[in-house]
């Protein structure tokens, strides 16, 4: 019984014992620090994105809108402190708050309305989110409109010019790891609970859910807040990295295609799909920028293509299906 337990809970084990890898890696080589801490935070959304896109099969293309949301939740929170007189942990937490709050309100109301709808008219609903909050921001002026949000001089007032590099690196780096942990256990929760099977179910065929029973409208809307605030979470601790946040960036209709093709890489709906894609994706974009600079998007555009046409449930579901007859790899391969 034991056995079976340990059997069922391996893709977990694995995933939070290669998250512990990567980390000691990053430690015990500052000098591929940056390169690690990317892929970390690559899982950390790809993870968040896969509760969603990977268990239902809709793609968001606004998608970059919570994570741009994250962002200057965090850089208000840090401002509002530092003009306040508020601790450096009560500006950290109040960033998080502010970041979840305006993440799940926005993803609240889009998912009301967009949710309602199915496949590419899904996509086309969403596809305009992003660039809509960018010409908001700019257009009214809020937040600094155009000029955006820069917090170098509030987190020196916060933390000290000595504590300055701790909050720009060694704490949102922790946090980002913290938070791919956490995203990776709360998707294998949802994977193997009632939710999960009820949004696979919506994905294989969401009449035939409706058919049985399923509450698709709850269950898809549930999982889309869920996926809006921990991506949040890890834009608000991106904020500390970069320091300065403008709307182009922000909201950038690129990173939404950077996280489906991640997901959809490493196999959407897996637990270690998100892992395996993050890590192809950041590490080849990496060296290719290195070593062919200049050329790396075109290689790297025929790496994925190929990897698309030979993996079209992504690496992990197409490994998954080929050893399927074998039960534990079942079991393993989640």
């Amino acid at each position: 019984m034991i056995k079976g337990k340990i059997i069922d809970h391996t893709s977990l084990i694995i995933m939070i014992f290669s998250y512990i890898i990567i980390w000691m890696l990053k430690t015990s080589f500052p000098e591929y620090s940056q390169m690690l801490t990317l892929l970390l935070y690559y899982i950390a959304i790809a993870q968040a994105y896969n509760i969603f896109l990977g268990m239902t099969g809709y793609v968001d293309f606004g998608y970059v809108s919570y994570f741009g949301l994250g962002l200057y939740g965090m850089a208000l929170g840090v401002s509002y402190a530092s003009q306040n007189n508020l601790s450096s942990s009560e500006a950290i937490i109040l960033g998080m708050i502010l970041s979840v709050i305006l993440a799940g309100s926005v993803a609240g109301v889009v998912g009301g309305i967009a949710l309602r709808l199915r496949g590419a008219f899904f996509a086309i609903a969403t596809i305009g989110l992003s660039q809509a909050l960018r010409y908001l921001i700019e257009g009214a002026k809020i937040w600094g409109g155009a000029e955006g949000i820069i917090i170098a001089k509030d987190l020196r007032k916060l933390f000290g010019e000595e504590g300055f590099s701790y909050a720009t690196i060694i704490l949102p780096d922790t946090g980002i790891f913290i938070l791919a942990v956490a995203t990776g256990i709360i998707m294998y929760l949802i994977r193997i609970s009632r939710l999960g099977y009820g949004l696979l179910a919506i994905k294989e065929d969401e009449d035939a859910a409706k058919v049985f029973g399923v509450n698709t409208t709850l269950y898809k809307f549930v999982a889309f807040i869920i996926s809006a605030v921990l991506t949040s979470l890890v834009g608000s601790m991106w904020t500390l990295k970069v320091t300065a946040i403008y709307p182009p960036e922000s909201f950038n209709i690129t990173f939404s295609v950077e996280f489906i093709v991640i997901v959809m890489l490493g196999g959407g709906g897996t637990v270690l799909g998100p892992l395996i894609g993050a890590s192809i994706y950041s590490l080849s974009k990496y060296y290719l920028g290195v070593y062919l600079p200049g050329l790396q998007l075109t290689v790297f555009s025929i790496i994925l293509l190929l990897i698309v046409l030979l993996f079209r449930q992504g690496i992990v579901g197409e490994l998954r299906s080929f050893l399927y007859k074998h039960e534990i790899v079942r079991k393993i391969i989640r």
